[in-house]
């Protein structure tokens, strides 16, 4: 199997890397910025989603190709950059894979098409689409022109997936340290809810998604369960023995404060600690549910919170990021 990875020097896809290699793939990636660990042997191109001519010969040859390659909204990035990418950078990708004959894609979407679901629910796959911020509309436009290449005859499977953590993650682990050094207070009661899910069995689901996966149609994976965001960093706060302070901020003020972050940082041209799209996460809740994915293909995630997370935390002690 000859297979292509766009993204791949990031979180996920350095991890989806390491099982496709594994499985004795011939594995190529596209690479922007950042390099990929060195002990993932495979052969790297530097390119640009966004300009068509840098990936069109690259993909020639590949049977299956996973795009994962997005620009994130954690740092200040203009509107026009995220649709540039999101949205352009995947119509290149699939333009680029047709033209090469490649037999399937997989498309990483995100839950935050779904904007915020109503507390008590799952979001299904057909759940209507109400994104939240510039990174979720850029993100909604790029699952659309997937389908788009679908319903024209291209093999393309989307997935979107839940909250994923796991060792190596950045993300997550920039909570794990703020609570680690006592510096994190929960912004409203934290009662919204998200499906974290291991980055293991996000691994799965993909490559389920690979073989089974139907064109056009979309999968969710997430774990089993839908915590509280309070539940999640209470399992985290056990994690590195450490306990949540009492006090939480309302959700107003802190909203206003993220918007005029969000500005000063555009300006400065960097990260924020606090974001509109940092604070998404406690306040936009997002729980999918995994009844099509497990009909269809068979997922099963095995990994429950509290474990997943003390095996990450394991991990950042083991590497001295703790």
């Amino acid at each position: 199997m000859n297979v292509f990875v766009t993204g791949a020097s990031g979180f996920i896809g350095s991890h989806l890397l390491h099982h496709l290699i594994s499985r004795g793939w011939s594995v190529r990636c596209l690479l922007h910025r950042r390099h990929i660990p060195p002990l993932l042997e495979c052969e790297t191109i530097w390119g640009d989603v966004t300009d068509y001519s840098s990936i069109r010969s690259a993909i020639r040859g590949s049977d299956l190709l996973f795009h994962l390659a997005a620009a994130l909204g954690s740092k200040p990035i203009r509107k026009e950059t995220l649709l540039k990418i999101n949205l352009i950078g995947t119509e290149n990708v699939l333009r680029a894979a047709r033209e090469a004959g490649v037999k399937r894609i997989i498309h990483f979407s995100s839950a935050g098409v779904l904007g915020r679901v109503p507390r008590g629910e799952k979001a299904s796959e057909d759940y209507p689409l109400q994104p939240q911020t510039p990174y979720d509309w850029s993100k909604t436009e790029g699952e659309r022109m997937a389908l788009r290449f679908a319903q024209n005859g291209i093999s393309v499977v989307i997935l979107r997936p839940g909250w994923v953590y796991g060792p190596a993650d950045r993300r997550t682990f920039k909570l794990i340290q703020a609570i680690f050094r006592k510096r994190f207070i929960l912004v409203t009661r934290g009662q919204t809810e998200q499906t974290p899910i291991y980055i293991d069995d996000l691994i799965q689901g993909v490559l389920l998604c690979a073989e089974k996966g139907r064109q056009g149609e979309i999968y969710h994976l997430a774990g089993e369960e839908a915590l509280s965001v309070k539940a999640m960093v209470q399992a985290i706060a056990a994690s590195v023995n450490r306990k949540i302070p009492r006090l939480s901020f309302p959700e107003l003020p802190v909203k206003t404060a993220a918007w005029v972050a969000d500005k000063i940082f555009s300006v400065l041209r960097k990260e924020s600690p606090l974001s509109s799209e940092k604070l998404a996460f406690f306040i936009h809740p997002k729980p999918l549910s995994i009844q099509k994915s497990r009909k269809e293909l068979g997922f099963s995630p095995s990994v429950g919170f509290k474990k997943g997370i003390a095996q990450s935390v394991s991990w950042y002690r083991e590497k001295g990021w703790l």
